[in-house]
């Protein structure tokens, strides 16, 4: 019933599988990948003729990851994969870039590139798989696809590079690398480092080339046994003579267009151009797609002239050299309510980096296949239709939006403080308001110097630059800051940013068949000088991290308690820190390992806060004296809190020397009063003092009054009299009548219900063991 083929090889010490036969059969191309126990289905789907009016090629690829891989539901009111994340749209792009150059030119055919991740070890990553998976589809569905290519990531980890490193270890180590090749040549790369050099950075590539070419092996093997007859199409170029007729008619005028240094007046120029091209097309009687044709035409013509005289003659479209960098302008404290904002200019390409700092809660959460996660670097890119002095879509970010964003993320990364040095959840936002090349490098450099601005400590300030190239046969040239249309004309998009230290990240796109070595190299130092230039002039804005937060940022203090003390801090249902926040206006964030965070834009708010939660775990120390609050009163005194949610009780005796008739008299409930900690019984009952304290100052008084006859000496009453009967022997007082309607000589009742009567002066030693309140 199932005609299955497979491949398998050894590969970085795990087997890969790449099986095709059993599932999806009904497309053009479907392959099963296999790594460990991560499993990738990747089926290819073609459309059999081109639309009417097609002039591009429609490739879309779609990777997504089914929670079920990893033995999860998903999160939500649906339960259900819905639309991408970001991460499916990261790898959708990863998927993209390296095949859709290997498509020949004029190839216009729908195209689906299905990838679907069905199994997830939690060791191997799926996107890698999922490449392969997408390459050798592709590869046996008959399509003129000019691979296959092979993708490996690479780590670095201990002077050592590793290939396909498992999470942990990409985690840990220096470097996450990704490289697309063909067997001959590189096609793409993505990656973060932490500040690796030129070298490492370079044999990294050429470390994942080697290892790409073994996946490519095995991909051919696969379609030596299961491809399909190749697809016969006709890309006969039968446009000689209309090209000729092109460079007669309008070839001086894009020649003189692309010498105008202003992309506006530029883009006038070859507008004018084109229109009277198409005004020829007319007059030939061209039928829709040869006009179509004509106009591709143009565009080449347009190619051809400025990739001639960048070849040739090293003359930009600008005037630069191939080397220079366009003029920069960099500034800070750029909008004035924002915890730190920098507006970064360079040539016609501009953008507006805003840093806001927030607390724990405000940590983005992820979900996906290896579970619940938190983020606390968020960076988003927004490039707006008037950047580009256009009309069209304006909203929710699409995937080139995300692509961009998550390259400057990448670069700034790895020069970020650990939590534990600044303990803020971190927003960059950054809004193109001019765009003519390098946007995301200029994401990069405004994104450094606004996180600079709002006091994060980076390690040391991120600049970055987009190079290009221009390569007929073995003939190339690199370009240093490349302008939109040298992006578009050219075969090479690769971008570099780092510190003076080294690289952070570095992503490239081909256009053509791959680059060699040679030209990795040259691109290579070529960006380490430009990046060495840019870095300087956003020095002069701002060389060093300020020292200060901003005053509408918020303050964050982190302190550390004992893990038995967590619950006494959150209290029974949270009542106890929501308190804290109701009353302090702080915010109050505490993890499982007794770690909180104080947060506020008042400082006054973030002590309070501190003070009352150093109240409550730290212990209470006799004879030291504090600040409380009356929480309760009753006859025999008043419970006074004094340490947060520890309370103790000031005596009736305790509360001043002179004789207290009615405690209400003197204390109310939340009066301020200041306390000495007199004793702490066994059971951590606390008996406190006012009357030693003064009350204005908090400073410690003489004790004038007699001590107490010691507990154990008690035998002798005589001069005390019976505890019934005359009462004369100690002073003939008249004590009035009893709050209790009796004297002591009759039914005296507990032993509580005694003390509780106020009345007999200092209170018995006895007392305070029994007669405070419980917290609980």
């Amino acid at each position: 019933m199932f005609n299955v083929k497979t491949v398998e090889i050894e590969w970085g010490g795990k087997t890969l599988k790449l099986e095709t036969g059993r599932v999806a059969r009904q497309a053009d191309g479907a392959v099963i990948a296999t790594l460990g126990e991560t499993v990738v289905l990747c089926a290819v789907t073609a459309a059999k003729s081109v639309k009417d009016g097609q002039d591009f090629f429609p490739l879309t690829v779609h990777y997504q990851e089914k929670f079920s891989a990893a033995g999860r539901i998903p999160g939500g009111f649906f339960k259900r994969e819905r639309g991408a994340t970001e991460k499916e749209t990261l790898v959708s792009r990863l998927i993209d870039r390296p095949v859709r150059p290997l498509f020949p030119e004029g190839f216009y055919n729908e195209i689906n590139v299905i990838a679907q991740v069905l199994s997830f070890d939690g060791e191997n990553e799926p996107d890698i798989v999922a490449m392969v998976a997408a390459s050798a589809a592709l590869t046996i569905s008959g399509v003129p696809f000019l691979g296959p290519i092979g993708a490996a990531r690479v780590g670095y980890k201990d002077g050592e590079y590793q290939l396909n490193p498992s999470l942990e270890d990409v985690k840990t180590g220096e470097l996450d690398l990704v490289v697309a090749a063909t067997d001959t040549a590189v096609m793409m790369v993505e990656s973060e480092a932490k500040e690796l050099s030129e070298d490492v950075m370079l044999g990294a590539v050429l470390f994942a080339h080697e290892a790409s070419k073994k996946v490519v092996d095995a991909i051919i093997k696969l379609a030596e046994k299961a491809a399909k007859d190749p697809w016969e199409i006709d890309l006969t170029d039968n446009t000689a003579e209309l090209k000729g007729k092109l460079k007669k008619l309008i070839g001086a005028d894009i020649a003189a267009a692309y010498k105008l240094t202003n992309k506006s007046a530029r883009s006038d120029a070859l507008n004018e151009a084109r229109a009277k091209a198409k005004a020829f097309f007319v007059e030939e009687g061209l039928s829709p797609q040869d006009v179509m044709a004509g106009i591709k035409l143009t565009k080449k013509l347009e190619a051809e002239i400025v990739r001639t005289a960048i070849l040739k003659d090293g003359q930009r479209i600008d005037g630069r050299t191939t080397t220079q960098i366009r003029p920069i302008e960099a500034m800070v404290g750029f909008l004035p309510r924002t915890h730190g904002s920098a507006l970064f200019t360079r040539g016609e390409t501009q953008s507006i980096c805003t840093t806001t700092l927030g607390t724990k809660d405000a940590e983005q959460m992820i979900d996906g296949l290896t579970g619940l996660s938190y983020e606390s670097f968020m960076l988003h890119y927004n490039f707006p239709p008037y950047s580009v002095g256009e009309v069209g879509r304006f909203g929710a970010p699409g995937r080139r939006e995300v692509g961009h964003g998550k390259l400057a993320w990448r670069a700034l990364h790895p020069v970020l403080p650990s939590k534990e040095e600044f303990p803020y959840t971190i927003r960059v936002l950054s809004d193109i308001t001019e765009s003519n090349g390098s946007s995301s490098m200029a994401t990069v450099c405004g994104g450094s110097l606004s996180m600079m601005d709002a006091g994060v400590p980076l390690k040391r300030p991120v600049s970055g630059i987009a190079m290009g190239l221009i390569l007929e046969g073995k003939d190339f040239t690199v370009l240093s800051d490349i302008l939109g249309d040298e992006d578009h004309l050219g075969d090479m998009d690769f971008k570099v940013a780092g510190t003076s230290e080294g690289i952070t990240t570095m992503q490239m796109d081909i256009k053509v068949a791959g680059i060699t070595k040679e030209i990795f190299e040259a691109a290579l130092r070529q960006a380490k000088d430009g990046r060495a230039h840019i870095l300087a002039e956003m020095n002069k804005a701002l060389g060093e991290t300020r020292t200060e937060l901003s005053a509408h940022a918020p303050r964050i203090e982190t302190i550390q308690i004992d893990k038995s003390k967590i619950r006494d801090v959150i209290g029974t249902g949270g009542k106890v820190i929501r308190e804290i926040v109701a009353e302090t206006g702080a915010k109050v964030d505490i993890d499982d390992e007794g770690i909180i965070k104080i947060s506020s834009s008042d400082l006054s708010q973030i002590e309070a806060a501190k003070a009352w939660i150093l109240g409550i775990v730290e212990e209470a120390e006799v004879g030291k004296i504090y600040n409380g609050k009356v929480v309760n009163l009753v006859d025999f005194g008043a419970f006074v809190n004094f340490m947060g949610g520890k309370d103790g009780l000031v005596h009736v005796s305790e509360i001043r020397n002179e004789r207290v008739e009615k405690v209400s008299d003197v204390l109310s409930e939340g009066q301020e009063v200041k306390v000495k900690v007199l004793e702490i019984d066994q059971r951590g009952k606390v008996r406190l003092s006012m009357r030693v304290v003064d009350q204005e100052t908090g400073a410690e008084l003489e004790d004038t009054r007699p001590p107490r006859e010691p507990r154990g000496d008690r035998g002798d009453r005589g001069d005390r009299g019976g505890r019934g009967g005359d009462r004369g022997d100690r002073g003939g007082r008249d004590r009035g009548p009893r709050r209790d309607g009796g004297g002591r000589g009759g039914d005296r009742g507990p032993r509580r219900e005694r003390s509780e009567g106020g009345d007999d002066g200092p209170a018995p030693e006895f007392a305070p063991a029994f007669l405070t309140r419980d917290d609980d």
